[in-house]
């Protein structure tokens, strides 16, 4: 077994590839661009070797100077994580001449499958059913319009060397067309190195379930069991679920088989993961291979108690696999949420910045990974759920606007998929990220709908249910009341601290009133309390009792509370006479008046928020990468008006009306802040 391994990697996958490693006495080396010498991924390693400027293509992705780092730490192998060089061959071959082991496919699988063009080729040629398209390479943005109609609308524009949803364009026209073919092969070429790109026909209404394989170079392979990844953005997977709520065991099977036989066709040994395109009568179609390990990879493990990264590693070594086909049985329901850098409320657009706050739920161990003592780490043995957060970050760490906005996976395990959710929905809810944008709201939004509850989602789902894109979560009176009596509850221990702060001890409870008037997401609920030593009872004007029970105290940002016999968790900041809380998806501005006072809150006129409709704002921090228009221009409604990359992602700006461009304040090259006047209009 090797002595000292490479990540060939940063954040997340990094940490999570450290850990395994240290817990099978193996000494690590990180690499880190000059953006990420104070990451986690760093400050984990046992060595840590600097290579070059934030940019990946300047750094992580530049084969001579990751092979410098082997060279000067004598590292034996190396994990290449997910992205970057994870299905580069000429990284493999790179390793393969230095003598080095690479911890994942042979160079011919990697050159075989890890092409999106070719896999599909051979994928056509072994009798795999496969999505139609045109998988020969495309010159110009002229050529994909006339494949494009050729296929027939909607097709999907993909970087071949693509992954994790970058290089990845969905066009229903001729214009999208042109659009998308040159923003994925721009895409392509700053996150991969390689700027090819395919056309496929888009098939709508699809799930997207994948098949995790696990091969060895003796001939074995056996799958672990299928993920469902059918909830994404933009083409990038947010919410993951093993197993599905989909397949049936005969579905499962098959899948599973074609899987394996795909892989031992190019003589695959590694982790990998074949992904389909199955229908809604159970017909799958084979899409890509990915020869590496994936992101969702986690839920997997949560359901088998497989170490996956331990077992890559040991076939990286020359092992043969030690369980079979006959050794997995899935157990109990695994969901993974991933947390974002990007802010919901503003279509989910790349955010950066440093992490004021950042405090996930408890991890605790349980099920199949517990029994097989197949995890690491230090969590507690749980009763019945799992809470296992994988990440990259830290509190007072920086969110850099070079990589890819994933800051944490968030996974749950229970027996049942029902109980799987309400763990996930109370770890969403206890999780504290402050200083950025981020998706926490989303994510609990989607554990509470009643399309995912039911597991009737589809790739279409965000795109169906969130049209006009994420506004928060309106939450029903029965959750405005528990929220309320809490709020009334919490802020009469506020007062009672605040009255003894303030000098006025003498018969303080008395001074603080049992009458309030709680405001929130505009209904009022007059309530009356009755404190004792173990909580309080909060009583409404239609006759409803709330028992409420809490070891808060002010000042604490979350607060577990006990209503009537069932934990609601709150986030917590002080505002003006009352709270800002947040809870299932909903962000909640509590005003917490006595009578009197909310009688004369009433009568306040509302702030008029400033008019910004002929203004072009950054909606994120960024790069200009090119104006499509000048001053005097006359634009239409949709029309492209600038290219803003963020996070590796190119993103256009179109003109929300018509007018006629009077100013420009920034230039290509240019870095913006949020909210900065690109151009205005009259």
């Amino acid at each position: 077994m090797f002595n000292k391994i490479l990540i060939a990697n940063r954040g997340e996958i990094a940490c999570r590839v450290i850990k395994t490693a240290r817990k099978m006495g193996i000494q690590t080396v990180a690499i880190y661009s000059d953006a990420d010498k104070s990451a986690l991924h760093v400050k984990m390693a046992d060595e840590a070797v600097h290579i070059g400027p934030p940019p990946a293509n300047q750094s992580y992705i530049v084969i001579d100077k990751v092979m410098a780092a082997i060279k000067e730490t004598g590292a034996q192998a190396v994990h290449p994580g997910y992205g970057f060089l994870s299905e580069n061959s000429k990284f493999a071959t790179a390793l393969a001449d230095a003598g080095v082991a690479f911890v994942g496919p042979p160079v011919g699988a990697i050159e075989k499958m890890g092409d999106k063009i070719t896999s599909k080729k051979i994928a056509q040629e072994a009798g795999v059913s496969t999505v139609p398209g045109y998988m020969g390479l495309i010159e110009d943005a002229e050529e994909a319009v006339k494949i494009s109609n050729e296929v027939g609308y909607p097709v999907m524009i993909k970087a071949s060397a693509g992954g994790g949803g970058k290089g990845m364009r969905i066009a229903w026209n001729d214009d999208e067309a042109r659009e998308g073919f040159q923003s994925s092969k721009n895409e392509a070429a700053n996150s991969f190195g390689d700027d090819r790109i395919f056309i496929e026909k888009f098939i709508t209404q699809p799930r997207h379930i994948e098949i995790q394989v696990l091969c060895d170079s003796h001939g074995n392979g056996i799958y672990l069991g299928e993920r469902e990844c059918s909830i994404q953005r933009r083409q990038q997977k947010v919410v993951e679920e093993a197993p599905s709520p989909f397949l049936d065991e005969k579905t499962r099977k098959a899948m599973g088989e074609q899987a394996v036989a795909l892989a031992q066709a190019v003589d695959y040994a590694s982790a990998g993961t074949v992904e389909f395109i199955v229908d809604g009568d159970k017909n799958f179609y084979f899409l890509e291979m990915n020869t590496r390990l994936q992101v969702e990879h986690p839920v997997t493990e949560l359901i088998t108690g497989v170490d996956l990264v331990e077992q890559m590693i040991r076939v990286a070594g020359g092992e043969k696999l030690s369980i079979t086909q006959d050794d997995i049985n899935l157990k109990g329901w695994a969901i993974e949420n991933r947390l974002y850098a990007e802010d919901p409320y503003r279509g989910f657009l790349p955010s950066i910045g440093r992490l004021t706050a950042y405090r996930p739920p408890a991890e605790q161990a349980a099920g199949p990974l517990l029994d097989n003592d197949k995890w690491q780490g230090d969590a507690p043995k749980g009763k019945g759920i799992a809470v296992r957060n994988d990440t990259g970050v830290f509190e007072g760490g920086e969110i850099s606007m070079y990589y890819d906005p994933m800051i944490a996976k968030l996974c749950t395990w229970a027996p049942t998929r029902d109980e799987a959710i309400e763990a996930m929905r109370v770890a969403l809810d206890s999780f504290e990220v402050e200083g950025i944008g981020h998706n926490l709201p989303f994510l609990s939004a989607v554990m509470d709908h009643p399309i995912f509850i039911k597991g009737d989602m589809t790739t279409a789902f965000i795109e169906e249910q969130y049209p006009d894109g994420f506004e928060g979560v309106e939450l029903p009176e029965a959750d405005l009341q528990r929220i309320a009596a809490s709020a009334a509850a919490m802020y009469r221990v506020a007062e009672i601290r605040r009255t003894r702060i303030s000098g006025r001890m003498d018969n303080h409870e008395r001074k603080v009133g049992k009458k309030w008037v709680v405001t929130l997401q505009g209904v009022e609920f007059a309530v009356k309390i009755k404190a004792d030593k173990k909580g309080s009872t909060v009583k409404f004007e239609d006759g409803t009792k709330l028992r409420v029970a809490s070891k808060w105290t002010p000042g604490d940002s979350l607060a577990r509370l006990d209503v009537n016999g069932d934990p609601l968790v709150l986030k917590v900041d002080k505002i003006t006479s009352g709270f800002r809380m947040r809870s299932r998806g909903a962000d909640l501005s509590v005003r917490v008046r006595t009578p009197r006072q909310a009688e004369l809150a009433r009568l306040m006129p509302e702030k008029v928020a400033p008019d910004t409709s002929k203004m072009l704002l950054c909606p994120m921090p960024g790069l200009v990468v090119k104006l499509d228009v000048e001053v005097g221009d006359e634009v239409q409604e949709g029309q492209a008006l600038c290219t803003i990359e963020a996070m590796k992602m190119e993103n256009i700006l179109r003109a929300e009306k018509k007018g006629t461009v009077t100013k420009i304040n920034a230039g290509a090259g240019d870095s913006l802040a949020v909210d900065e006047v690109i151009m205005e209009f009259e």
